[in-house]
């Protein structure tokens, strides 16, 4: 934490004191992040990531049932998120391009502009596919050598700490000491620590060109500035109320809960009744109304439910799961290695986009089932339980 705070120190003064010459230095970090997310858009434009899209995430039956089964506007859902990322990434490469000596670079913002607008690369900035191949290569490199260094920056730091707090150290000590600065000297130079603003921008810079034509490729000119409003989620949807992730966290919970029902204790019970929205309480009531006072002893009753549960899972629990791995890949630090990008999931793969009624119907539905199994499961142990005393 000491080094992590002595690096946001840093990068503010240099936010606030630009030196168009140095190297990149502390912001080495944050560009790694940058090229990571460079090279995950271009792997979601890859002829596989495309069909997959196509075949299968906009077919997938969670989508078709709470979100839509519209293709054409499942499409422009994709396009626009894949188009809302570029320019995000963009943004980020316009503040670094700020401080390059090459006037070309500087000017990268309104080059960019033009380029998404009319398609006119002035300065021949897109690469052909082997390039962009050829460049991530270079790119990994860079991100795995910054990650070491990041990872060194922070075991020198403990170390250091570690021994002011001592009186007096060892000959042993001060051997380790030198050799982590070292080896940390040794990383700065490899990685991108010691790259020049102007080098860094110019990788990204024909990397994100090279990314906006390949979308372009894909989804035609016209998409790229048409889908701007189509990130926001209709008013019917979790997104919408702002409960996609909490929904998410209760399909995932109620899914361990139906694959190992009899660990249900009352408490537990009482715990899932009170993270419940109000909207599925009620909806539960309703369902449960007049039935609890019948006992749950039915083997194929439970045979059906368990199945029925299974089938719901099939399709609802990928999309809650989904959902926590979009929002863990976007909530990371900036310079958190282990938490970068490693899926292509799109939001309409996730609840943000899904119908509320519909999406707590089907928990709804789950909540029923899990109650009859759960009743199920006691009566079965309770009569065993009798059955055993009996023999005693």
């Amino acid at each position: 934490m000491a080094l992590e705070t002595w690096l946001i120190k840093v990068k503010r003064t240099i936010s606030k004191h630009p030196n168009h010459k140095s190297n990149v230095g502390v912001l080495s970090f944050e560009i790694a992040s940058l090229m990571t997310k460079l090279l995950h858009l271009w792997n979601s434009l890859s002829d596989r990531a495309i069909i997959r899209l196509r075949n299968e995430s906009i077919c997938f039956e969670g989508v078709t049932k709470l979100v839509s089964n519209n293709e054409l506007f499942l499409l422009k859902l994709s396009c626009a998120e894949l188009a809302e990322n570029i320019n995000l990434v963009a943004k980020s490469i316009s503040r670094l391009s700020s401080r390059c000596q090459d006037a070309k670079l500087r000017c990268f913002n309104q080059c960019f502009d033009s380029f998404a607008d009319s398609g006119h690369d002035f300065h021949l900035w897109a690469l052909s596919s082997n390039d962009m191949e050829a460049k991530n290569k270079k790119m990994a490199t860079l991100i795995a050598i910054t990650a070491a260094l990041y990872k060194e920056m922070e075991e020198l730091s403990t170390m250091e700490n570690n021994l002011r707090k001592c009186n007096c150290f060892s000959m042993k000590d001060q051997q380790r000491l030198y050799c982590q600065r070292q080896e940390v000297k040794h990383l700065k130079q490899k990685s991108l620590w010691n790259t020049t603003f102007d080098n860094v921008v110019s990788i990204l810079v024909r990397s994100v060109f090279t990314i906006l034509a390949r979308f372009k490729l894909v989804f035609g000119l016209g998409f790229y500035k048409s889908n701007s409003n189509f990130l926001k989620p209709p008013l019917d949807t979790l997104g919408a109320s702002a409960l996609a992730l909490h929904y998410a966290n209760l399909i995932i919970t109620l899914e361990k809960m139906i694959r190992l029902p009899h660990l249900i204790g009352l408490d537990t019970r009482d715990e899932l009744y009170s993270i419940l929205p109000s909207t599925i309480r009620s909806s539960l009531r309703g369902r449960l109304k007049g039935i609890l006072g019948f006992i749950a002893n039915d083997p194929l009753l439970a045979v059906e439910w368990r199945s029925a549960m299974g089938k719901i899972l099939s399709w609802l629990s990928p999309l809650a799961h989904n959902m926590i791995k979009w929002q863990n890949e976007r909530s990371f630090e900036h310079w958190d290695f282990n938490l970068l990008p490693k899926t292509n999931v799109l939001l309409l793969e996730t609840l943000f986009f899904a119908n509320k009624e519909k999406a707590e119907a089907a928990i709804t539905e789950l909540l029923v089932g899990l109650n009859y199994i759960w009743r199920f499961e006691r009566e079965m142990t309770a009569k065993a339980l009798f059955e055993c005393s009996k023999i005693v």
